[in-house]
């Protein structure tokens, strides 16, 4: 297409072809720029928070792929069951401090993920987790006493920190999932002085079954004899010496019927029996 100016002269107004070229390519350029920020891509175990200029819209994104406003940010924040291990020095009920070794298992609500970064940021368990964790600890040791905590009363220390945590960091959008008391040290003294005791509770109660077993065993030999006893006296009863002569009849009819040889002398024995003498 040509045009003239008031001079007289022609001049041409249509692009040459190189320069329709390069600004194709760069419109090309720009397309495939916005396409490629339309997408984005979550991890496994991640959920992806927006942001628009830097302010938390408030969309949660799950993993896998996702075509989004370009202008959008995808801050991924881990959901994954994680641990948090503490070592402190607690008090008891009775003043005494002990060590306790605590690991948390939690993960990151994912429903509440966005508000996790928007008001805490990815530095929560240097901020919120671990404080409430040491003060849930130290709070529920102090009401019990060094002694229980040693032996029989660990299951219900760590339901309490549990049930603590659960309501502390449930609304700030953490799942508490379980607390595992590790170890407890107690001073030297009082951790020998408390095996001292069960030492002696075992010793006590080994003491305890083997006399309830001797007594057991002293009143079946009693029971036994009883029983003996009283077989005797019915047996005693029973017999009379009509009842032995003729049971010596048997005998001696028994005998003279068998084929050994034998000498038989009538009316000789006790009572007028025979005696019988063998060859």
């Amino acid at each position: 297409m040509s045009a003239f100016n008031p001079g007289g002269r022609v001049i041409n107004v249509n692009p040459t072809p190189i320069l329709r070229l390069i600004g194709l390519g760069i419109v090309a350029f720009f397309l495939i720029i916005v396409l490629f920020s339309a997408v984005t891509r979550v991890e496994s175990g991640h959920v992806g928070v927006l942001t628009l200029f830097g302010r938390v819209t408030g969309e949660v994104l799950p993993e896998g792929m996702h075509l989004i406003n370009p202008f959008k940010t995808n801050n991924e924040m881990s959901i994954r069951t994680g641990e948090i291990k503490e070592s402190a020095s607690v008090p008891s009920s009775e003043g005494l401090v002990m060590n306790l070794d605590t690991s948390l298992i939690y993960h990151v609500d994912p429903e509440k993920a966005a508000d996790v970064y928007q008001k805490i940021g990815p530095r929560y368990e240097e901020i919120l987790i671990e404080p409430n964790l040491r003060a849930a600890i130290r709070e529920s040791t102090a009401s019990h006493s060094a002694n229980a905590l040693y032996t029989g009363e660990r299951e219900m220390v760590a339901k309490q920190i549990r049930d603590q945590l659960t309501n502390s960091l449930g609304i700030r959008g953490f799942i508490v999932e379980s607390i595992l008391l590790r170890d407890i040290q107690l001073p030297a003294t009082l951790k020998a002085s408390i095996e001292s005791k069960q030492q002696a509770e075992q010793e006590a109660l080994a003491m305890s079954f083997r006399l309830q077993k001797e007594t057991q065993e002293a009143q079946r030999k009693r029971i036994e004899a009883q029983g003996i006893r009283d077989f005797q006296q019915i047996v005693a009863q029973g017999i009379s010496p009509q009842l032995l002569e003729w049971k010596g009849i048997e005998a001696t009819e028994t005998l003279a019927k068998s084929p050994n040889a034998k000498v038989v002398v009538i009316g000789s024995g006790k009572n007028g029996l025979p005696i019988i003498m063998g060859q």
